[in-house]
């Protein structure tokens, strides 16, 4: 479902309710269930991260083999001082700030919800968490949050990379026309080679 007509925890919800669908019917869809593998690009990236903590709260990061949140929207820092926000982030702050609010079905009952801002997940819920590659750019919007987030992952023991691509902004490594693209392509060609295909 969409949002903002789907509030958060259900657009989490349903991202998990697509794995337990994968793992459930492998065999049926010809994939093997032992390497699944989640990933998403900014909103997206927070979707990934959201449904790794519900994984996590049901003691089920083990269904998935590769989580890969991409330059993802991760916490509340767009609600603190811009101070020592980079361009990047002060540029988009009052964006991310509406954005946030349309997802929560209730910002103020939720702020503390890692399902509404997987960055807040507690140290135990992240020692449940699938194996994990945090992607980001140089120049994203989402550095300082994701940042963050790749340290507590490194400190809890689930983090196989965290990969920051040169010279990139918010989405660059989608755009096949940018050098950057193929530096993030050849990065997560890599990483899946070594950590999902070995």
């Amino acid at each position: 479902r969409l949002a903002p007509e789907t509030k958060c925890p259900n657009n989490v919800k349903d991202f998990y309710e697509v794995i337990r669908y994968v793992r459930e019917n492998a065999d049926l869809l010809g994939v093997d269930s032992n390497r699944i593998v989640i990933g998403g690009e900014s909103g997206g990236g927070y979707i990934c991260l959201g449904a790794m903590v519900l994984l996590a709260q049901h003691d089920e990061g083990d269904w998935v083999k590769l989580a890969v949140p991409n330059i993802p929207m991760v916490d509340d820092y767009t609600f603190t001082d811009t101070a020592a926000m980079t361009k990047e982030e002060k540029e988009n702050n009052p964006g991310m700030r509406k954005c946030w609010k349309l997802i929560a079905a209730d910002f103020e009952a939720q702020k503390d919800d890692p399902l509404l801002f997987p960055g807040k997940a507690s140290d135990e819920l992240l020692q449940k968490f699938p194996p994990t590659i945090v992607e980001e750019s140089e120049f994203d919007m989402f550095i300082t949050e994701a940042t963050r987030l790749a340290y507590r992952l490194r400190a809890a023991g689930r983090l196989l990379e965290f990969m920051v691509i040169p010279g990139g902004k918010h989405g660059s490594a989608m755009d096949p026309r940018m050098k950057c693209f193929k530096t993030a392509m050849e990065a997560r060609r890599l990483a899946f080679q070594h950590y999902v295909h070995n």
